[in-house]
């Protein structure tokens, strides 16, 4: 049995050598040791699991084969990490203890289940040894010694630990090969000076077999223990496991899921991939980082900075299982304590997103097959006509010469460049779809996109040193290879070149996995380790090359192997830096693959869903899940991409996604128009009002992407992350805030005229009228006929509004309104970012005002805390206060006093103000 000594932050240069019988770390509840038993209770567990085993195989007539050894009767079901995660392999018992593996058969799953798995790790499985730990200005260094070879081919004797105490809240703890180099993500993250002095973590190592034991000091909650299962270091299959302090885990994208994932034996896969969202598969995107709750309401989060293919296998022990294909094990682990702080920790080392434009924020339409510029025209003057609000008129491939990206069909999009030049006049934009693929089979001469880039060498390459060609739209492609940064010169050149004819305002970066209608290459893909690993991952198509290009392919950077999951980022970098340079704005780009860090270029949106009520549902989950990755310009197609929608649905939808923080409506080809004049007068009306409400509240969404901006705060919010300690929170995911302030509580299921939706403790004002709500914490049914969205606004907020436009520049021009809500305590906060809604770094150089807003003892007071030129062409018109006890005798602005109104429900309200929103004031009432 081994034996667990601490090795600490505090320890000596040396790791001494661990003597039979050192006390076992402790936890915060009872002694850390590994998951199996002392040899008291190993003769209880076993005698038990085999008498458990004996009844089965009486039930069972003798199917489960021979006893099992005791060893492996001794691992509860809950803990036995998978010894042989292949799919689409029958495990047998042979199979199994080739590799040194327990086998013990267990009733099979329900359909579609995962259910224990049948080869397990045995509690004396060998690992790594931890041989030398020596101190480092930063943390440690030790190493990590093999003695028995692994199950998989050219497993690494000897590995290198690098561990750096960054922050109190942040460890970073590296592993890699201790000899050679191998590939690491090429991504800029932060490299601190000194060493945290206050860590609110301990950390521990087990010797051998190797362990990282981490846990939360304040609690002493264990947040990793890595001994549960052997570390496994080969080439191209890397693994650790973990348990984990509780099953509230979430993050780990891009997955069609429920918020909150399940640990019932879920295994999710992270390899970039074009297909429709569809539970269980694995989606456009990559994150491989995750949130988990704490008991008590602490959270910390985990990042694999890794961006080959992998899995993540859970487990209701609850427990965890890293598994990727190449690169090293580069973990970031965040402490908060809260999960706000967590997510903040994590935008400190992928970077903070970048500040949309404020147009960015108004609405956007699109769809496949509009079929012409005059069509596409017509939509957008329809929607003047009845003054819905509309910033953004978008088109898809459709307005391409043959699908060719950097073309404009001359017959069909004629006149788009007056389309584009009619949006500008009337202060809207316009958005186009790109495509990475280029086509391949113009006549030399005539297509400048592929001559060019085919003379620079700047496509991804076969292993002959040819370019790969795939089948996208246009037909036969080459893929850009955005990895080499003579590509983006490239880019950049191809888009001035469109610039010049249509003068867009944002770009849509689409099929960027990179997607591909054959698997690999027309000429298949070439045998070798890279397209046919040892080990590949549970991908949808059981294959890397799926649907994409093949994973030989090379690349200036590396390998398409190592660089798949990097494709979209690396797309987006090179579009928003081309943006700047052609716009000199901030660039908007909405792109479908995505990886850690793409906020600081990008926005997302969730794909080709479908017109279906479970469908708007799962948005939810996805937008906040958007939220933790760091990427809060995020939203899925309202009303559905494919399918055909219902006027019910689309109603219903709207009101939900007025509320994405990226707002669009998008539809495929050969279906019903779905943009709000395609419906009839009362559908059409419910959606110009949601949609004036979005507007009206721009001013609180703009500040909150400019809080996200400056330090990494959520956009669109679970409710957990504003009530950690209220357990009813950390599932709910039919609800979201915005900010802290504003709880939207959409209808998510067709017939009903009334939501049940939680409503957190503390005093809850309706957003349209003022009145109160109060709340011990409980789930409420509210009314909520088909033209109404539920809306409540936080006791304590202050939430500046404005008179809504029906564009954002129109709407930018109109009185501000505050809306108080008063605290059971009288008091409310709140802030305004304000500038020209378009420059670039305005906050960094200083040209933007910033107001706080505070009230106490009835005294409401705005102070200017910067100021620019901005803030002057604008003026606060009203104040509106919720929650005023009494009706007051008087109401004085500056110590004049001022008329106004007050209604039972409570609600005071200040008219005419008519002060610039750069000059400070005070109100009062008495």
């Amino acid at each position: 049995m081994k034996s667990y000594q601490k090795l600490t932050t505090t320890q000596p240069a040396a790791c001494p050598v661990e003597e039979e019988g050192a006390a076992p770390l402790p936890t915060g509840r009872g002694k850390l040791a590994p998951w199996w038993v002392g040899s008291g209770l190993l003769v209880v567990a076993v005698l038990l699991s085999t008498i458990t085993v004996w009844v089965l195989r009486q039930v069972s007539g003798g199917w489960l084969g021979p006893t099992p050894p005791p060893k492996c009767l001794l691992v509860p079901e809950s803990h036995r990490f998978d010894c042989y995660p292949e799919r689409r392999v029958v495990v047998t018992q042979e199979l199994c203890e080739s590799r040194g593996c327990c086998f013990i058969q267990t009733p099979p799953p329900a359909e579609g289940k995962q259910g224990v798995p049948w080869c397990f790790y045995p509690p004396d499985f060998p690992s790594y040894t931890l041989e030398s730990l020596n101190q480092t200005a930063l943390g440690m260094v030790g190493l990590l010694v093999r003695r028995e070879k692994a199950y998989y081919p050219r497993d690494i004797e000897k590995l290198r630990l690098d561990v750096e105490f960054e922050t109190d809240t942040r460890l970073h703890i590296k592993i890699t090969d201790a000899a050679n180099p191998r590939y690491e993500v090429p991504l800029d993250v932060p490299r601190v000076m000194k060493r945290a002095e206050n860590p609110i973590y301990s950390l521990n190592f087990s010797r051998d077999p190797f362990g990282v034991l981490l846990q939360r000091k304040a609690t002493g909650a264990v947040l990793l223990n890595t001994t549960v299962a052997p570390l496994i270091f080969a080439d191209q299959f890397l693994q650790i496991s973990t348990s984990l302090p509780s099953k509230f885990l979430y993050g780990l994208g891009e997955h069609r899921d429920s918020f909150l994932h399940s640990l019932d034996w879920n295994t999710l896969t992270l390899w970039a991939r074009d297909v429709s969202p569809t539970e269980s598969f694995n989606l456009y995107g990559a994150h491989p980082f995750y949130l988990l709750m704490e008991e008590g309401g602490d959270a910390h989060g985990v990042f694999l900075l890794n961006s080959n293919a992998m899995e993540v296998a859970l487990q209701p022990a609850p427990g965890l299982t890293w598994r990727t294909i190449g690169g090293v094990l580069d973990f970031y682990i965040f402490l908060g304590p809260n999960p706000n702080m967590v997510i903040q920790q994590y935008q400190q080392v992928i970077g903070f997103p970048a500040m949309p434009p404020l147009w960015a924020l108004g609405f956007h339409l699109c769809r496949w097959g509009y079929g012409s510029s005059n069509e596409t025209w017509q939509t957008v003057r329809a929607m003047r006509n009845y003054q819905i609000p509309q910033d953004a008129q978008w088109n898809d491939i459709d307005y391409m010469d043959g699908y060719r990206d950097f073309t404009l069909d001359s017959q069909k999009f004629a006149s788009l460049p007056s389309l584009v030049q009619d949006l500008h006049k009337h202060g809207q934009h316009y958005v186009m779809i790109l495509d990475p693929g280029i086509s391949s089979t113009s006549p030399h001469g005539s297509y400048w996109p592929f001559d060019e880039g085919l003379r620079r060498g700047l496509f991804l390459n076969t292993t002959q040193g040819q370019p790969l060609i795939g089948k996208v739209w246009p037909g036969s492609t080459a893929f850009a290879d955005f990895s080499n940064p003579d590509t983006h010169q490239w880019w950049l050149e191809n888009l001035q070149h469109f610039y010049a004819h249509v003068p867009f305002d944002g770009l849509w970066i689409d099929m960027n996995e990179p997607s591909n209608f054959m698997d690999g290459s027309e000429d298949g893909c070439p045998p070798g380790d890279f397209d046919s690993p040892p080990y590949t991952p549970a991908v949808l198509g059981d294959s890397l090359s799926a649907k994409t290009v093949c994973a030989s392919a090379r690349q200036k950077a590396s390998v398409h192997y190592n660089l798949h999951n990097l494709y979209g980022l690396m797309e987006a970098k090179a579009t928003a830096s081309a943006l700047i340079q052609i716009r000199g704005k901030r660039p908007f780009i909405i792109s479908r693959s995505t990886f850690p860090s793409q906020g600081r270029y990008s926005g997302h949106w969730l794909g080709d869903n479908r017109s279906q009520w479970k469908d708007m549902y799962y948005s939810i989950p996805g937008l906040l899940s958007f939220s933790l990755f760091g990427i809060p310009l995020v939203g899925a197609d309202i009303c559905g991409f494919s399918g055909s929608t219902s006027e019910e649905l689309c109603t219903r939808w709207m009101q939900l996604g007025a509320f994405y923080p990226f707002a669009r409506n998008h539809n495929t080809q050969n279906e019903k128009a779905q943009d709000p004049t395609a419906f009839s007068p009362a559908a059409r009306t419910a959606m110009k009002e949601v949609l004036l409400t979005r507007y009206s509240l721009l001013p609180f969404l703009y500040t909150l992407f400019h809080r996200a901006h400056l330090q990494g705060d959520t956009v669109a919010r679970p409710l957990f992350f504003e009530f950690p300690w209220d357990v009813a929170t950390w599932e709910l995911d039919r609800q979201f805030l915005w900010g802290r302030s504003l709880l939207v509580t959409p209808v998510l299921e067709p017939g009903v005229d009334s939501v049940t939706g939680y409503v957190p403790q503390g005093t809850w004002y309706d957003f349209y009228t003022g009145s109160s709500v109060s709340s011990s914490g409980e789930m409420l049914k509210m009314s909520a006929p088909l033209e109404h969205l539920t809306l409540h606004i936080r006791e304590g907020s202050v939430l500046p509004t404005q008179k809504p436009g029906i564009t954002t520049e129109m709407t930018r021009g109109n009185p501000l309104r505050l809306i108080v809500a008063l605290s059971s305590h009288a008091t409310a906060w709140g802030d305004l970012f304000w500038d020209d809604g378009e420059s670039l770094d305005t906050f960094e150089q200083g040209n933007y005002s910033y107001v706080v807003f505070n009230v106490t003892q009835n005294i409401f007071t705005s102070t200017i805390l910067h100021a620019s030129t901005e803030a002057t062409k604008v003026t606060i018109g009203t104040l509106s206060i919720f929650g005023v006890q009494k009706p007051p005798s008087k109401v004085l602005l500056n110590g004049q006093e001022k008329p106004f109104s007050y209604l039972d429900n409570q609600v005071l309200t200040v008219s005419d103000l008519g002060i610039s929103l750069s000059q400070g004031f005070s109100l009062q009432w008495l």
